[in-house]
């Protein structure tokens, strides 16, 4: 998986979500997402990268949703 693209694809949800005013809503909304669209290799290749590397290039909310995730 290119984490680049998975990164990108994930802020573009977040950004989607965002604009809720809750932004705990937000976040359970983000983390909802992913795990019903996202295959599980997507959803663990975006762990490791939040868990690896600080979230590098994940907004604060998408990288708060994917800590969220279940496997």
């Amino acid at each position: 998986m290119d984490i680049q693209n998975l990164v990108k694809m994930a802020n573009q949800i977040g950004c989607y979500f965002a604009a809720y005013p809750d932004q705990e809503l937000a976040r359970q909304e983000v983390a909802s997402h992913l795990q019903r669209f996202w295959d599980p290799r997507m959803r663990t290749a975006i762990r490791n990268h939040v868990a690896s590397c600080e979230a590098h290039g994940l907004s604060p909310l998408v990288s708060a949703a994917v800590r969220d995730l279940s496997s």
